[in-house]
């Protein structure tokens, strides 16, 4: 199975931008998507239909033009189970996840703290989410949370570690989060194969940050420590060019 997870900054505006075309070629089994900042019914679904994804999951923002994840797919689940329960949460349309026959795919947008107010609301919204997962793992312990959580996890995963010392993103209490969270039972698919520095998933549209590789990487695929003999590769794919992030794969045998 291959899964490829992508914050699209905006499915429609992705979609001008050559999103289907790449799509065709890139040819994931299952894809999530983040942040598609639209309702269900101004997407045009049946693009994504004709690539094969007969299996479409909408999780929106209650807010217009914000938020929100997907789950495409073109293998049927099980079960579909929109949002966590958790309503904070699953008005802004940051949970979605499907059960296959062997795994649990999750579309994760994780908030940011782009100031006080919204860094207390990702603070609370990590502790909750641990909380959730700790419990949601007894039923489903082979889980694939994929996704946007805005963390670097480690000075190797951003292009200034001592400047951003203090940023959002990478602070210290957000990489004890992640470092605690990945501790409890995932492993980091892309740094499972690889362990080289200057590998990105996002970079900011200011001073030329993608063409001189300034990035941070904050996109995962997490995969339950259960599924790590089924492990076959794991890809950040910055050539993708439809949203200020760029997609990231992995792939799992069936």
């Amino acid at each position: 199975m291959k899964i490829i997870s992508y914050n699209v900054n905006g499915v429609r505006a992705a979609m001008t931008k050559g999103l289907i075309e790449w799509l065709k070629s890139a040819n994931p089994d299952v894809l999530c998507l983040q942040e598609i900042k639209a309702l269900e019914s101004q997407i045009e679904k049946t693009a994504f239909e004709e690539l094969g994804y007969k299996y479409q999951y909408w999780h929106s923002a209650e807010k217009k033009g914000y938020s929100g994840v997907a789950i495409l797919s073109k293998i049927k689940p099980n079960h579909v189970e929109i949002g966590s329960g958790i309503n904070y949460m699953d008005i802004e349309g940051r949970i979605l996840r499907a059960d296959f026959e062997t795994v649990s795919v999750m579309s994760l947008y994780l908030p940011s703290g782009t100031n006080i107010d919204r860094l207390d609301f990702k603070l609370t919204f990590m502790a909750d989410f641990q909380k959730y997962i700790d419990s949601l793992k007894k039923s489903y312990p082979n889980l694939i949370i994929c996704g946007d959580y805005n963390i670097c996890h480690k000075a190797i995963d951003i292009h200034d570690p001592i400047r951003n010392a203090n940023v959002s993103g990478f602070l210290p209490v957000e990489r004890e989060w992640l470092d605690n969270f990945m501790k409890s039972g995932f492993i980091d698919s892309f740094r499972h194969f690889n362990k080289e520095p200057h590998n990105y998933s996002w970079w900011s549209y200011r001073a030329n940050a993608r063409n001189n590789n300034k990035g941070w990487r904050i996109d995962y695929n997490l995969v339950a420590q259960p599924l790590e003999n089924r492990l076959q590769r794991a890809l950040i794919l910055p050539e993708a060019k439809h949203s200020d992030h760029c997609p990231i794969l992995v792939e799992i045998e069936d």
